[in-house]
C-alpha cells in the first residue's frame, strides 16, 4: 500500500459521465482507484458515499451530462459534482427524516452529515449553465 506523503502536490480529476443510472457505480469505482493510487485509502468508503449521493443527484434530477471532480489540497479532498441545471439543490433533509425513511433531501443529508463542509455555487462558462455541489472531506 503507497505511503502518504505528508506534503503532497495538490491534485484534480474529472470524469464526465452520461445522464445514465449507471454513471454512479462507474464514479464510485473511478473514485476508489483514485484514492487508492494516491494512498488515501481510510477515505475511500465516505467518499464513495458522498460520491455517490452527489453523481446521483445529477443524474436523476437534471436531463443532461454531468462530472464528478475530486481534488486533494492541503489536507482537504473536495468532491463534487457538476449538472447542467443551474437550480440550487433541494436543501439537505434533517438526520431524523433519514431515520424515518423518508427519501427527499436524502442524500445532501448524508453528505452534510459525513462532510467537514458542504455547499453549492451556480456556474457559467463559455455559455454553459450549470451548477456545481461539493463537499470537503478532512483526511484527519
Amino acid at each position: 500500500m503507497p505511503e502518504i506523503d505528508k506534503h503532497p502536490t495538490p491534485w484534480e480529476y474529472s470524469l464526465y459521465v452520461p445522464n445514465d443510472p449507471r454513471a454512479v457505480t462507474v464514479s464510485r469505482r473511478t473514485l476508489r482507484l483514485i484514492l487508492t493510487i494516491h494512498g488515501l485509502i481510510r477515505l475511500v468508503d465516505t467518499a464513495e458515499l458522498v460520491a455517490a449521493e452527489l453523481v446521483s443527484n445529477a443524474v436523476r434530477h437534471t436531463d443532461g451530462p454531468a462530472a464528478l471532480r475530486v481534488r486533494w489540497a492541503d489536507g482537504v479532498l473536495r468532491i463534487g459534482a457538476w449538472d447542467a441545471d443551474p437550480r440550487p439543490p433541494e436543501p439537505p433533509g434533517t438526520f431524523d427524516r433519514l431515520l424515518d425513511g423518508q427519501e427527499e433531501g436524502r442524500g445532501l443529508a448524508l453528505v452534510k452529515a459525513c462532510a467537514a463542509q458542504w455547499g453549492w455555487q451556480p456556474l457559467a462558462r463559455n455559455g454553459n449553465r450549470g451548477k456545481y455541489v461539493w463537499c470537503e472531506l478532512d483526511a484527519a
